[in-house]
């Protein structure tokens, strides 16, 4: 683990398909996906339980998502995934480590949470699915 990521209190989750991201942004910098302590700490805060509760399903959300989903941010994606073994619904907003970025920058998970059957309806419906799962 690098000097910077320790100072950041980052912990790698896996390596992207860089291949179903690019439907996000085209030039990828580099696989892998991490999250910050910082980060955990707002989930925990925002979403009670789910961090404790799915946080072992965030490496399988990111590996095959249903569905990613355009972000209003650039760069930026909100990857979906219904986890059968858990009958939950889930979604993540991930950023990407894009050509322009910081060299050191990774992409990294900036929100995960459980969310309703309805809210996963509505998301699809209403906004621009970029990938979805065949």
């Amino acid at each position: 683990m690098s000097e910077e990521r320790k100072k950041r209190g980052a912990r790698k989750l896996c390596d992207l398909d860089l291949e179903i991201y690019r439907c996000v942004t085209p030039d990828l910098r580099t696989r892998e996906v991490i999250i910050t302590e910082e980060r955990i700490a707002h989930i925990r805060a925002r979403h009670p339980g789910d961090y404790e509760r799915f946080f072992s399903y965030i490496p399988q959300m990111i590996l095959a998502p249903d569905y990613i989903v355009k972000d209003t941010r650039p760069d930026t994606a909100l990857v979906m995934k219904r986890v059968e073994e858990a009958g939950e619904y889930f979604r993540l907003t991930l950023r990407l480590a894009a050509p322009a970025d910081n060299p050191s920058y990774k992409n990294s998970v900036i929100t995960f949470l459980k969310i309703r059957e309805k809210e996963w309806e509505r998301v699809i419906r209403n906004k621009i699915v970029l990938y979805k799962r065949g």
